[in-house]
């Protein structure tokens, strides 16, 4: 196929990006090399995709539609994946601006511009954070997750009902997919696994909130690539089942789906941080705090819509992957 990815410069794009240029599938790129972090590092992974002649690499701000639409007009892809955003939560208390622009007024542009140009499926990037205020574990996508407690939060919540109009009005088919904290090798840096390792190496305190306490559910890489890719090829669909009367917020009447994407198998903030000690043979300092605010203390995902749909789920090991990552980083930065 040929398939349109946005965000190839990033963690989970160009991973994504990767495999689809592995299977022979022509992928066309577009980022914006933002320097929210480290744009060295986003053209290291773009240097792994580069050199194959199936991919195509453009330089674009989803929030300039007539850009945009352009380059659908010009490529005309089969087949959308839109993982280019503003991430974190953290930052959103300091510039909720950017969050707007990039991933509401940007998301708007890339549905428009599917509708426009017949799109067969967009799959796009939502978030484990849209749970926000909901207690009831695990996280099922068919539980109501109107009580986001960050913007970046309500932005991706806002990105599946824009995509639920979408698929409502015009017929696109439309699956959102809620990464539950994605990590591994060519990961970003303003995430745990990053700042861990790189301050366990160096000696110097690490923050641990909420005292260590929280439960994540920590998501490999090529985990979640295999998720992605396996909701590409099973375009959404309406439910025939589906009651308005008794609505389920993860499918429609509509060609509409959400799903989660996690590893069923949260861990404690403290075993988290051992695995990283164990792997580098070094214990760490910790700085224990309250939790941040607009953090969501505990995540955990039910993944059972994903495994029936699609015949996938998640199975690397927390201890595998933080392996695998730490030796990744050893050799990437020389350590």
């Amino acid at each position: 196929m040929k398939v349109l990815v946005t965000g190839t410069a990033g963690f989970i794009g160009a991973a994504v990006a990767l495999r689809l240029l592995e299977r022979g599938d022509e992928v066309i790129g577009v980022d914006n090399l933002n320097d929210y972090y480290s744009v060295e590092l986003k053209k290291a992974r773009l240097a792994r995709l580069t050199p194959n002649e199936s991919f195509t690499d453009l330089r674009l701000d989803l929030e300039n539609a007539p850009a945009l639409c352009e380059i659908f007009a010009s490529q005309r892809p089969e087949r959308v994946i839109n993982l280019a955003a503003q991430p974190g939560v953290r930052y959103s208390l300091e510039n909720p601006g950017a969050y707007i622009s990039a991933n509401l007024v940007g998301f708007a542009n890339v549905l428009e511009a599917c509708r426009q140009y017949e799109v067969e499926h967009l799959v796009y990037a939502s978030t484990s954070s849209v749970y926000g205020a909901n207690e009831r574990m695990p996280f099922s996508v068919h539980d109501n997750v109107d009580h986001p407690v960050s913007l970046y939060a309500a932005t991706k919540k806002a990105n599946e009902l824009m995509a639920h109009t979408y698929s409502h009005l015009y017929r696109l088919p439309t699956t959102g997919l809620r990464f539950f904290t994605v990590y591994g090798p060519w990961g970003r840096p303003d995430m745990s696994p990053f700042i861990f390792i790189r301050k366990i190496l160096a000696g110097t305190p690490i923050d641990v909130y909420n005292n260590g306490k929280h439960r994540r559910d920590f998501t490999y890489i090529d985990d979640v690539v295999e998720g992605v890719i396996r909701t590409l090829d099973h375009v959404a669909q309406p439910n025939a089942e589906w009651d308005g009367a008794h609505p389920d917020p993860a499918t429609s009447h509509a060609p509409y789906r959400v799903y989660n994407i996690g590893s069923h198998a949260p861990v404690e903030l403290l075993r988290y941080i051992e695995i990283f000690e164990e792997c580098l043979g070094k214990r760490a300092v910790k700085n224990m705090l309250p939790p941040q605010p607009g953090d969501v203390l505990h995540t955990y995902a039910d993944v059972e819509a994903l495994a029936r749909d699609v015949g996938y789920r998640p199975t690397t090991p927390l201890e595998d992957g933080v392996g695998r990552f730490a030796a990744w980083y050893r050799g990437y930065f020389g350590v």
